[in-house]
């Protein structure tokens, strides 16, 4: 059953996106930047997608503490993976736009440096859990990190509101901002694909990290025996 419907939102993801880049190529350019503004239909989703994620984990990790149940805890570190490659792109996707904008693949403005920062945090937390072998430590151990970790996600979301920088202040829920109607309506629908594959993602890294789990306890008690 599960197999059914994760290939049901993976072929509904594919069917979205792939028609949608079709209506994203049509739009037209934006004035001041040309085609190269169209990567804010990946870039936005996918940062939008990592957050999310960080959110949840951030959840799951709360959980486990209170329930000490594993499930939380598969479930935190699956999105923290899933997520880290998410905000991968969210970079890449960013230091591509600012090659052309700005002349410049990378500058240390501070929504790009708390994003890269937030990156390095939850790859730290991925680091974190090969380091300790014995399951409850692990897990209490990374969801304490996990929590630690969140704290910078606020950061990354008001950085642009809270210090003067080069990046573009917000189009979306701004009293400034402006989104022409068939723009958003394409931006959205990308966002409604890319958060489908990450939930088909980490369905899938979710089994994974269970059934690990699972041969784990197993090698454990043939080994006590």
């Amino acid at each position: 059953m599960r197999q059914k419907v994760i290939f049901a939102m993976l072929a509904l993801a594919a069917i979205i996106f792939v028609r949608n880049l079709y209506v994203i190529s049509m739009l037209p350019d934006e004035v001041n930047q040309g085609q190269i503004f169209r990567i804010i239909f990946f870039h936005v989703p996918a940062a939008a997608a990592a957050m999310t994620g960080s959110a949840v984990a951030l959840m799951a990790s709360v959980l486990f503490l209170i329930k000490k149940d594993f499930f939380y805890d598969s479930l935190a570190v699956a999105v923290t993976e899933v997520g880290l490659a998410f905000l991968a792109v969210n970079l890449v996707t960013g230091s591509i736009w600012a090659r052309v904008i700005w002349g410049v693949w990378w500058a240390w403005d501070p929504r790009l440096t708390s994003a890269l920062i937030c990156w390095i945090l939850y790859a730290g937390y991925m680091i974190l859990r090969q380091a300790l072998e014995e399951p409850t430590q692990r897990a209490t151990f990374a969801a304490v990190y996990s929590i630690f970790a969140f704290t910078d996600v606020p950061i990354v979301y008001f950085s642009i509101r809270w210090w003067r920088t080069i990046h573009p202040q917000p189009v979306f829920f701004s009293k400034n901002g402006s989104f022409p109607a068939d723009w958003l309506r394409a931006l959205l629908v990308n966002v409604v694909a890319i958060f489908l594959f990450y939930a088909v993602l980490t369905m899938i890294r979710l089994r994974q990290e269970q059934t690990q789990r699972e041969i784990d306890y197993l090698r454990r008690t043939a080994h006590a025996m």
